[in-house]
This record gives structure tokens, sequence and C-alpha cells, in this order.
């Protein structure tokens, strides 16, 4: 079995919870991601939250927010689920489909963000047709 620093992609975009929500989403338009980590701090590199373009959809334009006033901090998820670098494949693939989440961001022992693993990842990394149909399925399942 892979290791998730296998699969994941490396060094992964990530922000500040004081950016402004319109300059994470310009991010991810030009990157073509749909999720940047939120840091403590750029030295550090600690992960304190995720922002995704779900977030943005549901906290700031279907609220009537102001994309330009918001800051990450106000829309990003807090409580993350992640991995380990040193963690099976599977332990990630497996927290992604409890949680239903499409990605999840691999970290040291210290919660310095050292990579994500997205569902992109799983399919085009991980040579097994059946597995990443198991994730996407457990994934976009009903709660």
């Amino acid at each position: 079995m892979k290791k998730c620093n296998e699969v994941m992609t490396k060094n992964p975009v990530c922000c500040l919870p004081g950016d402004m929500v319109e300059k994470v989403a310009k991010s991810m338009k030009r990157k073509n991601i749909g999720s940047i980590p939120v840091i403590k701090d750029k030295k550090s590199q600690k992960l304190v939250g995720i922002v995704t373009d779900r977030d943005l959809a549901m906290k700031i334009v279907a609220a009537g927010r102001d994309a330009k006033s918001a800051k990450v901090e106000v829309v990003m998820t807090r409580k993350v689920v992640t991995c380990l670098v040193e963690d099976d494949l599977q332990k990630a693939l497996d927290a992604m489909s409890k949680h239903q989440l499409r990605r999840i961001p691999i970290g040291d022992k210290e919660k310095k963000i050292l990579g994500i693993i997205a569902q992109a990842d799983v399919a085009t990394r991980v040579n097994q047709p059946e597995k990443t149909a198991a994730v996407v399925k457990g994934i976009s399942r009903s709660k």
C-alpha cells in the first residue's frame, strides 16, 4: 500500500486567516483548485483551517456577503480532517469517504501542511480503478 506522501500534491497553495476571500477565490480559479489550506503564518505553515469553493458559494455568495471585505477566517472550516505523510493511503481514502471529503490535507505531527490529496490525485496516481471508484462513491453518497 502506498503512503500519503507518495500520492499527495506537495507544497499546496495556502492562505492566511486574514486574507480576503476575493484573493483566495482568484487563486482557486487561477490554479484550478477547489480548496486552499489555511495556515497560521508563513513561517510555521501550521494548518488552522481549510477554505473550499463550497464555503465561498454558501458563506459568501449565497449569504450576500462581499468577497472583497470578508476575511478567510470567517468562512474557513476550522475542524479539518487530516492525515500524516507517513500514513497509509488507505487511511486517507477511508477518512475521505467517511467524512465525504473531496480533498484531505496531509501534514506532519506538528500540523505543518506538507501536501493535499484530492480525488484527482487518487484517480491519476493510484493505478487501482476500483479504489478510485470506491472513494468517489463514498464521497458522493447521500447523508
